[in-house]
């Protein structure tokens, strides 16, 4: 990916992640002649996973070329996407106008300045401790039933219990094949849990897990237990802990949240991603880490859209103060 130069002026919005809703929302304020700038750090969520499914008209594309064709895109229509990671930013002085300023450093020490804040940084998933695990993330390792499970239907599925919530994974992967393994891994399954599991022909496996293995052909080849013994998968299924990635961002001030079932945290958002820090507005995993792509994307348009309608009435604004004041003199 080129490196576009950092304008040396004052832009219109900084849009801080490369993915799908910071680049379609530095699509939607480009199309609407804003200067935007798009900075991409590069490493989206689904790098690993080897193609984006459940979206409409681009099912099966890899990540790579998703991203690609979109950074073409807002190149197109006059937008400015540069490859870095911020250091720092922060709200500054007004300007004389009396317009929201904020300050964005890069780690390579980069600086850019602007009117509005875009934050689509996404979220990192953090898999549970288990040797042999991350190594697989993303192909035999999974975590959603919609992003993978037609690639994985029919094979031997493990779910790895995270905690209660990983019972309904279970259900959603039994739906893809009639092999499926739970295990506990130390963490509650009530009586009725258990009985619905069994009701689904779902086996379940109490002792820990210690290990996954590595097949010859470097996919899974199991797991073995505390005691041992060795159950052979080809797939796991696993929550991951959900982490906001807010590197540099922590000035701003931005209100997290713990997100239901242990799972995570998230940036608080409103209304088209905005937030309570005037100016900034948030889209995308960081705040919707649910989010395939697709909504992700239609979440950064919108608050793309939103941006630019904040900024058409400041515009408008200084206008009218201007004439006032020519009136005036």
């Amino acid at each position: 990916m080129s490196a576009d130069t950092l304008p040396d002026r004052t832009v219109d919005a900084v849009v801080i992640g490369g993915g799908a809703a910071g680049l379609n929302g530095g699509l939607m304020l480009a199309r609407s002649r804003r200067s935007v700038v798009v900075i991409d750090g590069g490493t989206p969520r689904n790098a690993p996973a080897e193609a984006v499914h459940g979206l409409l008209g681009l099912d099966g594309t890899p990540p790579a070329e998703l991203y690609r064709r979109g950074r073409e895109e807002v190149r197109g229509y006059g937008g400015t996407v540069v490859t870095g990671t911020v250091a720092a930013a922060s709200a500054t002085e007004p300007s004389p106008e009396g317009d929201l300023r904020f300050s964005v450093t890069l780690t390579d020490g980069r600086e850019l300045t602007a009117r509005r804040l875009l934050v689509a940084t996404g979220t990192r998933d953090v898999l549970p401790d288990v040797p042999g695990l991350a190594a697989h993330w993303g192909r035999g390792v999974v975590h959603c039933p919609y992003c993978h499970g037609w690639e994985v239907r029919d094979e031997p599925i493990g779910i790895l219990a995270v905690g209660p919530v990983s019972t309904h994974q279970a259900l959603l992967f039994r739906q893809l094949t009639d092999d499926v393994v739970y295990f506990t891994r130390r963490t509650e399954l009530d009586r009725e849990a258990r009985a619905r599991l069994d009701a689904l022909d779902v086996r379940v496996v109490d002792s820990d897990v210690e290990e996954v293995l590595t097949a010859a052909d470097g996919g899974i080849e199991g797991v073995r237990l505390s005691d041992g013994k060795v159950v052979a998968r080809r797939v796991l299924a696993v929550g991951s802990t959900l982490a906001p990635r807010m590197q540099g961002l922590e000035a701003l001030g931005l209100t997290l949240e713990d997100l239901p079932h242990g799972v995570g945290r998230r940036v608080v958002s409103g209304v088209a991603g905005s937030t309570e820090v005037p100016g900034v507005w948030v889209a995308g995993n960081v705040t919707d880490p649910m989010a395939q792509v697709g909504a992700s994307a239609a979440a950064g348009a919108m608050s793309g859209a939103h941006i630019n309608a904040h900024l058409a009435a400041a515009d408008a604004d200084a206008a009218l103060a201007a004439r006032i004041v020519g009136a005036g003199r």
